[in-house]
C-alpha cells in the first residue's frame, strides 16, 4: 500500500530507484508467473526505474523447484517484452541453488542475498546484499545492505528499460579536409 508514496519520496530525495516483486508460495508453472508479470506490469505502468524490477523468489517450498524456475523465466520474459530490465532476487543457497534451475534463469541479472560472506553458489551477480543489520540515518531499525558491481542506471538509461526513453548514440561529426 505504501509503494507509490514511497517511490515518489526516493524520487523526491534523488535517490535512484528499483522495484521488486514478492512472489506467493504458490507463485509456480508458466501461467503464474505470466499472470503475476500482467499485474505487476500494471503496477509500474508510467513510473521510471533506474535499477532492475526485480522477482523475489523465497516464499515456495523447494520440492516444485523446476515449476518456481517456470514461473520465473515466464514472469522475466514477460516483463522483458514490456521493455522492463529484469532480475532475480534470492539467496543463495536456499533460493538460486534450492528453488531454482540456475542454467535456466542464468541470463537474466542476479541480487543475492548472502550475508557474512560473499556467495558461493551464485557467484556471477550484479548485487550482494551482504547483512540485514546495517543501518540508516532516518531509518529506526536494522535494513539489509547491498554492493551493486553494475552501473544499472546508465545502462537502463541509455538503452531505453523501465519506461525511459532510448538514447540515440550522437554521431561524430566527420571533418572535410
Amino acid at each position: 500500500p505504501m509503494f507509490i508514496t514511497n517511490y515518489n519520496k526516493a524520487k523526491a530525495a534523488g535517490l535512484f530507484v528499483g522495484a521488486y516483486y514478492f512472489a506467493g508460495k504458490n507463485f509456480r508453472g508458466t501461467e503464474a508467473g505470466f499472470a503475476d508479470a500482467q499485474r505487476f506490469i500494471k503496477i509500474l505502468e508510467g513510473l521510471k526505474f533506474e535499477y532492475p524490477i526485480f522477482l523475489d523468489i523465497e516464499a515456495q517450498e523447494n520440492r516444485y523447484k523446476e515449476e518456481i524456475t517456470d514461473a520465473a523465466v515466464a514472469f522475466c520474459e514477460e516483463m522483458e517484452k514490456a521493455g522492463y530490465f529484469v532480475g532475480i532476487y534470492a539467496s543463495d543457497i536456499s533460493g538460486f541453488k534450492d528453488k531454482l534451475n540456475h542454467e535456466r534463469i542464468k541470463d537474466f541479472a542476479h541480487w543475492v542475498a548472502r550475508y557474512g560472506k560473499e556467495p558461493e553458489v551464485c557467484k556471477s551477480y550484479g548485487i550482494w546484499q551482504y547483512t540485514s543489520k546495517g543501518s540508516v540515518s532516518g531509518i529506526v531499525g536494522s535494513v539489509d545492505m547491498d554492493l551493486s558491481q553494475i552501473d544499472y542506471a546508465k545502462t537502463i538509461k541509455e538503452k531505453g528499460f523501465n519506461n525511459y526513453p532510448k538514447q540515440e548514440k550522437k554521431k561524430k561529426k566527420v571533418k572535410e579536409a
